[in-house]
């Protein structure tokens, strides 16, 4: 069991063994990725305003509620003055940064909408805000023209590392490629973003030496930052029938946890986010994340009336608190675990600072 940091790095083995310790041994775990934390980017959290931009989707994913096919979802685009607002309140009460989520589309009207969103929200911040895109696979040109637009960091979750599992989540063809997912990263990379992939952990069909490969995947590709968390189900898609497959919430909510405490002992220096599915699946499932390793938590400021639209699976957190009041708890119970907002700062990733600058 690590107990110093002169036992790292870190074995594939050796993480697939701690990915199944329990008792003891995974306290341990989360004691030695919280203190390489502290040593690495400390005790700030900082924010990222959620918007969530639209749910319209061209994808088909077997896992996602918003997928295409999916009927019943009631479609929805957020107005350019409805998202410059948000941007705006962001910026007012202290967020360092926003994070601009849709389905995903690559129409040359979206294309253009992002465009416009990045152009004017830096102009009235003064360069102020930080803006993180995680809008799916774009071309080349799209991503360079978003980049220089304004674009300072860009989510694209893989989802899993193992080819195998990917294509039993998604549809054949070359609209969900699992290699064409990969080379999307490597654009990114060479675009000059900070760049951030993710995983959903507890998936069907999946197994603790996956896992294991998907942290390996995020070192080796050298990413600046990571979200992800435990998969939910939701009803209206075809993985649900899987269901009798998963483990307890509970034991999916732990395994989370310990994926991103290796994956901070792994990358000390990166951005972690704690998801809103920690918090899905258990009421303070962020601050236990933050107490093992992330350090971004990202509030949605999307209009109410819009989030109850945004179901990529079920059960998500409709906060009833207004923005103000959830700041202030959120602030509140962070103190619990001795951490503290990072207000007004951007929070770039110190890896991608480190290496790429």
């Amino acid at each position: 069991m690590i107990k110093t940091i002169q036992d790292y790095p870190l074995s594939r083995g050796d993480i697939a063994e701690l990915l199944s310790s329990t008792g003891e041994k995974e306290q341990a775990l989360f004691d030695y990725s919280y203190k390489i934390k502290l040593q690495n980017v400390g005790n700030e959290v900082f924010l990222r305003g959620l918007i969530e931009l639209s749910n319209v989707c061209e994808k088909d994913c077997y896992y996602c509620g918003i997928r295409r096919s999916n009927n019943s979802v009631n479609r929805y685009n957020l107005k350019h003055e409805e998202v410059i607002d948000l941007v705006k309140l962001a910026f007012k009460k202290g967020y360092g940064s926003v994070a601009i989520q849709s389905g995903e589309t690559s129409s040359k009207t979206f294309t253009d909408k992002i465009d416009k969103i990045l152009r004017e929200s830096k102009k009235i911040t003064n360069n102020g805000i930080g803006i993180t895109l995680s809008c799916g696979e774009q071309s080349g040109d799209t991503y360079r023209r978003w980049f220089e637009s304004g674009a300072d960091r860009y989510l694209l979750r893989i989802e899993t590392s193992s080819e195998e599992l990917y294509k039993k989540l998604h549809p054949q063809g070359e609209s969900h490629s699992f290699t064409k997912r990969v080379k999307a990263l490597e654009l990114l990379r060479k675009t000059g973003y900070q760049v951030g992939t993710g995983v959903m952990i507890g998936l069907p069909f999946q197994t603790i030496d996956m896992l294991a490969d998907d942290l390996v995947f995020m070192r080796d590709i050298n990413i600046d930052m990571c979200g992800m968390g435990p998969y939910i189900e939701h009803h209206q898609t075809p993985l649900y029938k899987y269901r009798e497959l998963l483990e307890p919430a509970s034991v999916r909510f732990t395994l989370a946890l310990k994926m991103i405490s290796l994956l901070r002992i792994l990358m000390p220096d990166i951005n972690i986010a704690a998801t809103t599915a920690m918090q899905t699946l258990e009421h303070k499932g962020r601050e236990k994340a933050v107490a093992v390793g992330a350090n971004v938590i990202m509030p949605n400021i999307t209009p109410c009336n819009y989030r109850k639209e945004y179901l990529l699976y079920e059960n998500k957190p409709l906060n009833a608190l207004n923005d103000e009041d959830e700041l202030d708890s959120l602030e509140k119970s962070l103190e619990t675990i001795r951490h503290k907002i990072g207000y007004f700062k951007q929070g770039n990733s110190k890896h991608y600072s480190k290496n790429y600058k």
